[in-house]
């Protein structure tokens, strides 16, 4: 018999923690877990599932009148937001439920109270305290809201999948990929939509024609981008109405100010300091390749260790941890290469190095690169345009990067991240016969480079 109450305990029910629990149970240990909001994590819960049908619901003004120019005619369109959250809501529940379901199903302990280290064996919940021999931290993080005055006024991502009313004026602050979604979608509901980012252009990071192409369809849309600015200050003029002031002096009136500047690990008041769990500058806490902390039985996997903030990622944490501890199969996170997409209005999907990045690593990058007007909006108004984009190591032919902005991005690169990741050369996909007509042909027919 176990001198412990569990072999693994994990602390927090998000992507990370739950996919870990049920391996490390299918494996035959004794697992619990507890999560104290709603099992899922932010991505089910208050991330990118919710956001995605918000961004599918923003959509539809756009498809309504391209519509018009294919034959369609019908009466005004209206839309209804409470039905959107309340049809969101529904399904989230559903969600909810299900992750429930596959832990029980899977032997799993479930508690629904915050959960705390006190002990580099023992997790107290509540007023009890259970023992194990491995613990796991799969706490996630959360947004972050910079102290300035009138900071109260703001809303975050948390608040904005439930607000009692669709805003007329909204101010979104952030470059980020959460910042460029959400502009998105309430730009796309009608909302009179801001966009505001202290740096030189959006979705730092990303490879700079993608950057610039994308900040270029956002303005076309409607939205109005401001860059190298920030909120000074904002004042509640009334219930509803904000009045924000900028470092330059500059105002604006909105009835909602989003916050998207940043997400922070999730790792107060969950006891890390009473067994002197090492931390990093952002309070993330720190681990090695197997995703373990300065303490030997004790791990954390996803947005906690601030590594990569991607759901599928902490998914693949805590799925290599569970077999290298309780499957005696070996196995490391892979962060090389992870495929990313930005829903935005146009969608964005990456995977590899930017041209910068190349450029920076091989002396011989060269670039493919096209841009165009999709074949569905030539019979419309509609002037979206679609950009693509190969970074190639010219010496060996292998293609190091692919990006993309566009309808169907994320689509499309979930498969070209295959190719590269098998480690596909640029005769590859020479040598691939297109899909016609197809915007992904595209990437299999771009011949001469650029730069």
């Amino acid at each position: 018999m176990s001198e412990f109450d569990y072999d693994l305990f994990v602390i927090g029910g998000g992507s990370g923690g739950v996919r870990a629990a049920r391996v490390a149970a299918d494996h035959g240990a004794r697992v619990a877990i507890t999560e104290e909001y709603r099992y899922g994590g932010t991505c089910v819960i208050r991330g990118c599932v919710p956001k995605k049908f918000m961004v599918y619901a923003a959509h539809f003004s756009e498809d309504f009148d391209d519509a018009e120019s294919y034959g369609w005619s019908s009466e005004k369109h209206t839309f209804d937001w409470n039905v959107l959250i309340q049809n969101k809501d529904k399904e989230i529940d559903r969600l909810n439920s299900i992750y429930i379901k596959l832990l029980e199903n899977a032997g799993v302990d479930l508690f629904h109270e915050h959960g705390k280290i006190v002990a580099s064996n023992s997790v107290q919940i509540g007023e009890k305290t259970f023992t194990a021999n491995t613990i796991l931290v799969a706490t996630g993080g959360t947004p972050f809201v910079p102290s300035f005055s009138g900071s109260e006024h703001t809303i975050t991502s948390n608040e904005a999948f439930h607000l009692d009313k669709l805003p007329e004026r909204i101010i979104v602050t952030g470059g980020g990929y959460i910042a460029v979604e959400f502009a998105g979608i309430f730009n796309g509901l009608g909302c009179q939509t801001e966009l505001v980012y202290r740096g030189e252009q959006i979705l730092r990071g990303f490879d700079q024609d993608v950057r610039d192409h994308l900040s270029k369809e956002l303005v076309k849309k409607g939205i109005g981008i401001r860059l190298n600015e920030t909120i000074e200050s904002i004042e509640l003029t009334s219930k509803a109405t904000r009045k924000v002031t900028y470092t330059s002096g500059e105002t604006s009136i909105a009835d909602q100010v989003m916050y998207a500047t940043g997400r922070t690990p999730n790792t107060e008041n969950i006891g890390v300091e009473s067994v002197d769990i090492a931390l990093g500058q952002s309070g993330e806490i720190i681990v090695d390749k197997y995703s373990r902390t300065n303490i030997n039985n004790v791990y954390a996997v996803g947005d906690v260790t601030n590594r990569i903030a991607l759901t599928p990622v902490a998914t693949m944490e805590g799925h290599c941890f569970a077999d290298t501890v309780f499957g005696n199969n070996e196995r490391i996170a892979d962060h090389r290469e992870v495929a990313s997409a930005v829903f935005s209005q146009p969608q964005v999907g990456t995977v590899g190095l930017t041209e910068h990045e190349a450029r920076a690593e091989y002396s011989n990058t060269q670039t493919y690169r096209s841009e165009f007007r999709s074949l569905k909006h030539s019979l419309t108004n509609n002037t979206e345009r679609t950009l693509m984009k190969l970074i190639v190591d010219g010496d060996s032919d292998r293609v190091l990067g692919a990006h993309m902005v566009g309808a169907d991005a994320a689509e499309i690169l979930q498969g070209i991240a295959i190719a590269i990741r098998a480690g596909a050369c640029k005769s590859d996909f020479d040598r691939t016969v297109g899909i016609h007509p197809s915007s992904a042909e595209e990437f299999v027919t771009m011949r001469t480079p650029v730069t």
